[in-house]
């Protein structure tokens, strides 16, 4: 059964630029690991964490560290969730995932539950 469905669309160029304006807009939003990529991979996954907050309907207890984006060996991008973010999405299927090409970045999120 499907939970939710999320969606966003980031324009790369005008997110470098928030990330340029405000410097510590980048540790805010990302964990350690995901700050060290190119500000492409950074829009994406910042469309990946609106786009969750939107299948989840989960503002209530969603912080930005909580759902890191990684790469598995394969290149698929997936979800590491911690703190109560976890605990909401227990025991479901979150997919993931990312693009970005002529200076948008996007990303779409499916909850499933089995």
């Amino acid at each position: 059964m499907i939970l939710g469905i999320g969606i966003d669309v980031v324009d790369v160029a005008r997110f470098q630029e928030s990330l340029e304006r405000t410097p510590a807009l980048r540790a805010r939003i990302f964990t350690e690991r995901e700050a060290q990529l190119k500000v492409s991979s950074l829009a994406a996954r910042f469309a990946a964490k609106e786009a969750l907050v939107k299948a989840l309907d989960a503002r209530d207890v969603f912080t930005w560290h909580d759902a890191e984006v990684i790469n598995q060996p394969s290149g698929k991008p997936v979800f590491i969730f911690t703190g109560e973010l976890a605990n909401r999405v227990a025991g479901d299927i979150v997919h993931l995932t990312l693009s970005h090409d002529a200076g948008i970045a996007s990303a779409m999120v499916v909850i499933e539950r089995l």
